[in-house]
């Protein structure tokens, strides 16, 4: 029976897609305050710029809830795993 040999670099693999949330919620909303900015300087209203901040915000938040589903789905994975299962304990009475 042979064991199926893991890639050599998927340990950095995990580590970099968890650095990259943390990475994408900051340029999320920096990309949203730019968009802000540059529509504020076209129509000359400050309402511009909230709109970009809360576009920005809400990428972010969208970027969280789908890491959020994405470790979900790992998790449920492992709870099936039988390793991992509560044994229960057998009563004599």
């Amino acid at each position: 029976m042979e064991k199926k040999e893991e890639p050599k670099l998927k340990k950095f693999i995990e580590g970099a897609d968890n650095l990259s949330l943390g990475i994408s919620i900051v340029v999320a909303i920096l990309l949203g305050v730019g968009v802000g900015f540059w529509l504020k300087s076209i129509f000359e209203n400050v309402i511009f710029l909230w709109v970009g901040v809360f576009w920005g915000i809400s990428a972010a938040g969208l970027n969280i809830y789908r890491a959020y589903k994405k470790e979900l789905m790992e998790f449920e994975e492992i709870a099936k795993n039988p390793r991992y299962k509560i044994k229960e304990e057998k009563d004599d009475n």
